[in-house]
């Protein structure tokens, strides 16, 4: 298992430099659900909710969440992203709507950070528009798929065998 690098030598947190390292071209998709009602998933499956397009919204939600993880996440570095895609897409076995965004950057750090928050405030976006029908949503489990580049290469979850990442 790898060190922690956020750790500096005498047990501090430090942002780690990554000024020396070369830039390589970058990957990393990530997934998460919220769980909903059967009925309130047809409506916004339909766009027949109160509230209008809450997947567009979500959508928005997400790409900018992307673009402003370095302001939420203390010691993630600001990135030029190359592009960011964000599917979502109904599981109606799960009963639950499921967020993967993929970002993509030729940077000297990798963009898992970027994909994770932008499925997680996609997800609370959806919360927060449909909490008044429904303040049981569930939202969960949420996990990188896989990431490329780097020093560190590829990586590919265990749980994800079916995913086609390239």
């Amino acid at each position: 298992m790898s060190e922690l690098t956020h750790l500096n030598t005498a047990g501090e947190v430090h942002m780690v430099e990554v000024g020396d390292r070369p830039n390589s071209r970058r990957q990393a998709t990530a997934e998460g659900y919220i769980e909903i009602g059967v009925e309130l998933l047809e409506q916004v499956l339909s766009g027949n909710t109160k509230k209008g397009d809450v997947l567009a919204v979500a959508r928005v939600a997400a790409i900018q969440a992307a673009k402003r993880t370095w302001e939420l996440i203390p010691l993630c570095h600001q990135i030029a992203l190359s592009g960011i895609e964000v599917a979502i897409t109904a599981t109606p076995e799960r009963n639950a709507l499921r967020i993967e965004v993929t970002s993509r950057t030729t940077a000297s750090t990798g963009v898992e950070m970027e994909a994770l928050t932008a499925v997680q405030v996609g997800l609370l976006t959806l919360y927060d528009m449909l909490k008044a029908v429904d303040p049981a949503l569930t939202i969960g489990p949420v996990r990188l798929l896989a990431k490329s580049g780097g020093s560190h290469g590829d990586w590919q979850h265990p749980l994800s065998s079916s995913l086609n990442y390239g």
